[in-house]
């Protein structure tokens, strides 16, 4: 991928480009239907974007990834993380 492409990124979330392959590679490797292994990887995002997850969000979160109900489509995934 070009570097423009992760400045991009950097300069609108200021997370590292290392940082996000840290976590892709993370993720690569996860067991996703652990729900221990996902609890660790939303509190790495939350914590890589600086952002807090309240425990109900955390709990949709998990319960979507574990019963493979993550939403594929940016309007759908916009309502889940939507501020309530």
């Amino acid at each position: 991928m070009s570097n423009n492409f992760f400045d991009n990124i950097e300069k609108k979330t200021n997370v590292k480009q290392e940082d996000i392959f840290k976590l892709a590679q993370s993720v690569s490797n996860a067991n996703l239907k652990d729900e221990q292994t996902v609890r660790q990887l939303v509190a790495q995002v939350a914590k890589l974007a600086n952002k807090p997850v309240s425990k109900e969000k955390e709990d949709q979160i998990v319960n979507a990834i574990i019963n493979n109900n993550m939403p594929m489509d940016f309007g759908a995934l916009s309502k889940m993380f939507g501020k309530k």
